[in-house]
């Protein structure tokens, strides 16, 4: 197994999923646990001089001019981790609460927050036995960080709160007994380190560019899937086009597109046609999903950056030198949030225009992709769920990052609402997948009407793989039946990796821009 060495080195999105996942172990090495102990011993000076620092010998927020002796410090820290765990809702998927605490691990091991060794040593227990917090999906302003996730995620620490082993809850104490582990004693600091970051937003928002990354590589190859099924140009396509309009996002869908398109039977039966142009969900298939793109790359790009900060507050570089800052604010990843969820719900709204325009009864397709329409509805009505998740999509585009409500008797007067963000950018996540098993099944149906003709051995293999799970709709059905088989190939990634594995049989090069992977 792979190795990866918190705090030293550099943490990639993949990395940290792999991380999550169990194949990559992540450890402390001889120069991260250096850095971790300065920084313990730093902090003990302070406490020794009765320097004033805030959260270390003050109280927090509108308290931060109230001075803590030196033996209720370690008092002043547990209280913090009790009181902060406010958080209300359902409980996060254990995914994320796992991405937290690799996260937090990665940002502390650095050495600026004073934690102790032994704290540390026991968040990686977490990690690395799948005891992973419960913690509630709703609470956190995203400013002084994630306070009320982070109270939650580091609860079982001193023994309170509770974790999942698997699939069943357990109170911490429990499961702590059951391993001949005692709750930790925090020392000074260590409880405002733990809950001061941005680790919840940063978790969702790591899952989003997955996620984003599939449904993006997806939109294509259903696309092109939809513009053979509709008898559609590739020309609109065409490298030449698209280096005069150079955005980095156009010109990979464009490339893809074109790859996928190229050698077409479907294609070629139409080439002398009287139609000038497609109608625009499919000749600006680049523009649009080229945009979403773009903004993907965006999002990727500063959670990088996010995940390899420290979010901390105060930072401590020696006892002498101590900034009291807002590293915390969850602004830097609020924007690009906000941002990538308008772009996801574009490609839905692109799809769902696909979808209509097949059950039109134009370009020689039956009218709602049906031999006997009339008797049977065909495919109606999957289009009227496209069209409420689109508008259901549309409803949470408003960004939660152009709210601030102040806090903490205006201590914390400006917030970023960043948890929210990242909340809301995976509900709209949820809908795409299922807009997008729509279109799979509209596609696939009117592939079948340009039979004797095929297709590229890309699509043929996708074609192939829909068949295997729904079959050509000859007669109404329980349709939600389909709609979910194929949710399910889209989900697992399954539907993505039959599409590289026949491109990469074929010699056709559809992934070859490293930029547009999370590695």
């Amino acid at each position: 197994m792979k190795n990866f060495y918190y705090g030293i080195e550099h943490l990639t999105i993949g990395l940290s999923l792999d991380i999550a996942a169990g194949k990559v172990k992540g450890l402390i090495n001889n120069d991260a646990a250096a850095h971790v102990h300065t920084s313990w011993k730093e902090v003990e000076k302070i406490v020794h001089a009765r320097l004033p620092v805030y959260g270390i010998n003050t109280g927090f927020g509108p308290l931060c001019d109230t001075r803590i002796s030196e033996e209720d410090t370690s008092l002043l820290q547990s209280n913090i981790l009790k009181s902060h765990s406010v958080g209300v809702g359902k409980p996060i998927p254990q995914e994320i609460a796992k991405l937290m605490l690799i996260s937090k691990v990665h940002a502390l091991a650095q050495g600026y927050s004073g934690i102790a060794p032994a704290t540390l040593d026991r968040i990686i227990w977490h990690i690395d036995n799948d005891v992973i917090p419960v913690v509630p999906e709703k609470g956190s302003v995203g400013a002084s960080g994630d306070l009320a996730p982070l109270s939650h995620l580091f609860l079982p620490l001193i023994g309170l709160g509770y974790v999942n082993v698997g699939k069943e809850k357990y109170a911490a104490a429990e499961i702590l007994k059951k391993h001949g582990l005692q709750p930790l004693v925090l020392g000074p600091k260590e409880g405002l380190a733990l809950i001061n970051g941005t680790q919840f937003i940063l978790a969702f928002a790591i899952k989003a560019v997955e996620r984003l990354n599939n449904i993006l590589n997806v939109a294509d190859l259903i696309g092109a899937m939809s513009l053979e099924g509709l008898m559609g140009s590739a020309r609109p396509f065409d490298e030449r086009l698209h280096a005069i309009r150079p955005y980095k996002g156009t010109k990979l869908v464009a490339k893809r597109l074109a790859a996928l398109l190229q050698g077409s039977a479907i294609g070629s039966s139409h080439v002398d046609c009287d139609r000038v142009q497609d109608p625009y969900s499919l000749r600006c298939m680049p523009q649009v999903h080229g945009a979403s793109r773009n903004a993907w790359l965006h999002l990727k790009e500063l959670t990088e950056i996010e995940l390899n900060s420290v979010t901390d507050n105060p930072v401590i570089f020696n006892s002498d030198d101590t900034i009291s800052g807002g590293n915390f604010h969850g602004q830097p990843l609020a924007l690009p949030l906000d941002y990538a969820t308008v772009a996801a719900a574009e490609l839905g709204n692109i799809a769902d225009r696909r979808c209509y325009l097949m059950s039109e009864g134009r370009y020689g397709l039956p009218k709602l992709l049906t031999e006997h329409a009339g008797l049977n509805s065909g495919l109606m009505i999957p289009q009227y769920t496209t069209a409420a998740l689109v508008t259901e999509n549309k409803s949470m585009c408003f960004p939660a990052s152009a709210d601030s409500v102040p806090t903490s008797l205006g201590q914390e007067d400006h917030v970023s609402m960043g948890s929210i963000s990242g909340r809301k950018l995976h509900m709209v996540l949820d809908n795409i997948e299922y807009i997008q098993a729509i279109e799979l099944l509209y596609a696939s149906q009117a592939l079948e009407f340009r039979r004797p003709l095929q297709s590229t051995p890309v699509i043929e293999e996708l074609q192939k793989l829909v068949r295997q799970h729904v079959p050509f709709i000859k007669e109404d059905r329980i349709f939600s039946d389909d709609i979910n088989a194929l949710h399910q190939l889209i989900i697992s990634s399954e539907f993505q990796s039959v599409a590289n594995q026949a491109a990469q049989k074929h010699n056709i090069n559809i992934n070859d821009d490293d930029e547009f992977g999370i590695y």
